[in-house]
């Protein structure tokens, strides 16, 4: 198969490197920190300082987040970023003693996307994307091949009354990657399964082996009424998907993904930090 010259490009580049989650990142074998989009009211700088705020080593940033307070509104983090952006939001990651680590959640047309979105993902030196695009399995795959980035397979929720939306429901996650390469697996987020109506331990049961990254977020209750509550405050049974976690040697992130709460959110993503490590160190 030819290689597309985005990724015949990062081969060439010696420092592009497989990058697994750095050891530093880690606390008692738990990499944790936040999905920026906890804090889209603010900007993708003010995330990576509200997260070491909160307890959190990683971030996984998402697309169309504003750079700094003060920048343009096109100085955004993107795929389609300037050299410049990339710098600087590295830059800020290192003086903040915050890895990035994911970036999410983003979709993909076609395999030019794709390609796209996996060489950012490279030079930011990324340890996984996070997508819903499942059509472009073969693109993701060609891609997670070339550059050593995984690819996680989010999902929103959803019903069987909505039979166009898919990915769901981790059955039919597991039939688009199970045949695939192990870079290739899912992002488990915890409380759009049981926005679901699903039992998010169950949904890790069914995708053992293929976990690749974690959303943790709780719920009030079951379905769509539910909101967004500190980790073991609600519905989610953290600690039964923390243990189940541990038994698969899971050794990805979790991204607190704390929907709720928007101008200050930080206390109530401390507590979900904190709660995942202490369930961690049982």
């Amino acid at each position: 198969m030819r290689k597309s010259p985005i990724l015949l490009a990062l081969a060439l580049i010696a420092n592009l490197t497989a990058a697994p989650i750095p050891e530093a990142a880690y606390e008692n074998g738990l990499a944790i920190g936040c999905q920026a989009y906890s804090f889209k009211e603010f900007s993708a700088f003010e995330a990576i300082a509200k997260t070491k705020e909160a307890g959190g080593k990683t971030i996984e940033f998402y697309p169309g987040q504003k750079l700094k307070p003060d920048s343009p509104k096109d100085e955004v983090v993107h795929h389609n970023a300037s050299n410049k952006v990339v710098d600087a939001l590295l830059a800020e990651c290192k003086r903040q003693g915050v890895f990035p680590v994911n970036y999410g959640v983003v979709g993909a047309n076609n395999p030019a996307e794709v390609n796209k979105i996996m060489a950012f993902a490279k030079k930011m030196g990324l340890y996984a994307v996070c997508t819903e695009s499942t059509e472009q399995i073969a693109a993701w795959e060609a891609a997670a091949k070339e550059t050593d980035v995984k690819v996680a397979f989010h999902e929103h929720g959803g019903s069987m009354s909505r039979p166009d939306y898919k990915v769901w429901h981790p059955l039919y996650i597991l039939g688009v990657v199970e045949s695939r390469d192990k870079r290739v697996g899912a992002c488990a987020d915890l409380g759009h399964w049981c926005t679901s109506n699903l039992k998010p331990v169950e949904c890790l049961r069914i995708l053992k082996g293929r976990v690749i990254s974690v959303h943790l977020k709780d719920k009030s209750e079951m379905g769509g009424k539910g909101v967004v509550v500190p980790a073991g405050q609600g519905v989610v049974d953290v600690a039964a998907c923390i243990e189940e976690l541990k038994k698969q040697k899971f050794d990805g992130h979790f991204s607190i993904e704390h929907e709720n709460d928007w101008k200050d959110s930080v206390p109530k993503i401390k507590e979900s930090v904190e709660f995942t490590k202490a369930e961690w160190a049982k």
